[in-house]
């Protein structure tokens, strides 16, 4: 395995000459200056169908866009707060641009990157087994505090839900005296009221686009069997004759079938074979699975660290509890096998990553619980043990206690899926091979940084470091501005001796440290007088 890892490989390429004493090799470096220009594009009236919009979530994210609309602000026994869009990467995550004059980095929001749809301009409407108006389900949910509550209770009351799909074998007994709002009739009546309920949400709000997003209830793993789910076609024939379909999944079709994206927010497996064979075939997005917000996002980070550091981790222990609706659904057993199986997934492609520590088919021990405490409420507990053997048989312990708010975690994470959506559905582009402009794949990967079990095309590798799905998205969208990709090199603070790149014409040769001889070195090992080295200057931008 060592050598196999550690073998030595050749680059072929006319920019790169090997020889006995060094590697030389030209690389086109490339910076970027940063301009600003006035004007901007008209973007869609949009509206967002959730499923269980009685929620906790669903509510928190409906108050959350009402209140910052509205520009609320409220007491607190630690002062005022003021509504704002805080966990949010479009709207409070930041992108560098380049380097100004002086040599400095310039970061804008994510959404200044190119027209977004503005999230107070959002409208919302959906569906939700429980009848309890949206004032009510926030009350419910124990979620804001209660003087935000009182100001966005006038605004909330006559908000809603309409009836939903209620199929008791899919979800947690428990939830049974919730259900006193569903869609009566066989499953081909539900899916065409639901399709309705797309159109008239549409038409009645004057909509150009709508997406539904599922932040119901998880729902129990359904199987995928040839004949039942496996094509579109035995899909939609299923459908009509009455066989097994879960929930999820007939919200999935209706909105495939009204040409609306549909994102899954939950661990279940809604986008069985055949949903997705529908999706391409009405060339419509689909995404999932399950919202990444407290624990698996932090996991994401700290694997990925421990790893890329040349730690061998070995066992990962996850223990959470917590009180809400979706803690009590998710304590009978088929339903925390479904989020079981989506948090444990999590770091595969980061120890695949490494054969120099991981053997072909090793994997850390890795063990999930989920326990449900009412008492707590929304307020989840995650607590976190990752051991990792160190050299000469050494071992790290890192013990972690997390507690997060987990529907004001999940709610802006719905509104960047919805967001980046919306602008992936205006994204086109060619190749100099395949001249005739295409969108993205209707698997939209693209939204892996959000999402636990991220879905992608088939044959196509999965990635859950985060730092490398954020990546993702911002290059990107600076691909789509004609930006270069964000290589975080900053070369040009790094070399010994100015580089002024308005002085600066075509690709910046390279040569490996083995071909420098021209100094001597150093008592410690440094090229060059340690104490009295010359600092290189700022670096010259170009005006034009």
């Amino acid at each position: 395995m060592e050598a196999a890892a550690a073998a030595e490989f050749l680059v072929e390429s006319p920019d790169v000459v090997y020889s006995p004493e060094a590697i030389e090799a030209r690389y086109e470096y490339r910076t970027t200056r940063v301009c600003r220009e006035g004007g901007g594009l008209k973007v869609p009236r949009l509206g967002v169908m959730l499923v269980g919009w009685g929620g906790n979530n669903g509510s928190t994210l409906t108050a959350a866009v009402l209140a910052n609309r509205l520009r609320l602000s409220w007491p607190t026994r630690t002062g005022r707060k003021e509504a704002n869009y805080y966990g949010s990467l479009t709207q409070s995550g930041t992108v560098s641009l380049g380097l100004d004059a002086e040599g400095q980095e310039v970061f804008v929001p994510f959404c200044a990157m190119l027209p977004m749809v503005a999230p107070n301009d959002l409208v919302f409407d959906g569906w939700d087994i429980s009848s309890l108006n949206l004032a009510e389900a926030m009350r419910r949910a124990q979620v804001l505090d209660c003087h935000l509550q009182e100001q966005l209770w006038p605004h909330m009351e006559h908000l809603r839900p309409r009836p939903s799909v209620y199929i008791p074998e899919f979800i947690a007994a428990n939830q049974s005296a919730r259900a006193d709002n569903l869609i009566p009739g066989s499953r081909a009546e539900q899916l065409e009221q639901i399709r309705k309920d797309i159109q008239d949400f549409r038409a009645s709000a004057g909509l150009d686009k709508v997406i539904v997003l599922w932040t119901a209830n998880t729902e129990r793993f359904c199987e995928v069997v040839p004949g039942l789910n496996d094509t579109a076609e035995n899909l939609l024939r299923t459908i009509q004759v009455g066989g097994e379909v879960s929930p999820s999944t007939l919200f999935a079709v209706a909105s495939i079938l009204e040409g609306c994206a549909f994102l899954n927010g939950s661990p279940q497996n809604t986008l069985v074979p055949g949903a997705l064979e529908l999706a391409s075939q009405h060339r419509v997005f689909v995404g999932g699975d399950d919202f990444k917000s407290g624990q698996t996002k932090v996991k994401s980070v700290l694997v990925d660290f421990l790893i890329g550091s040349g730690l061998k981790t070995m066992s990962i222990v996850s223990y959470n509890h917590l009180g809400n609706n979706d803690g009590q659904n998710l304590s009978a057993p088929q339903q925390f096998r479904a989020k079981e199986v989506s948090k444990s997934s999590v770091v595969d492609d980061m120890v695949h990553s490494n054969p120099v520590l991981y053997a072909p088919g090793q994997h850390p021990d890795h063990c999930v619980v989920i326990k449900y405490v009412p008492y707590v409420g929304d307020s989840k507990r995650a607590l976190d043990e990752y051991t990792s053997e160190l050299m000469l048989g050494g071992t790290n312990t890192l013990v972690l206690h997390n507690t997060c708010e987990d529907s004001l975690l999940a709610a802006p994470i719905m509104l960047d899926l919805v967001l980046l959506t919306e602008l992936c559905q205006r994204v086109s582009f060619s190749t100099d091979a395949d001249p005739e402009p295409q969108g993205f794949h209707t698997v939209l990967s693209l939204l892996s940084f959000l999402f636990k079990a991220p879905l992608v095309p088939p044959g196509s590798p999965v990635v859950n470091a985060l730092f490398r799905q954020r990546s993702c998205i911002e290059n990107i969208l600076r691909a789509c501005v004609g930006l270069p990709p964000q290589n975080h090199m900053l070369l040009e603070h790094k070399m010994e001796r100015p580089y002024r790149l308005a002085q600066a014409c075509g690709p910046l040769a390279a040569a490996s440290p083995l071909s420098c001889k021209t100094q001597p070195a150093a008592a410690n090992g440094c090229t060059g007088d340690a104490h009295g080295h010359p600092q290189p200057l700022a670096p010259q931008m170009p005006t034009a």
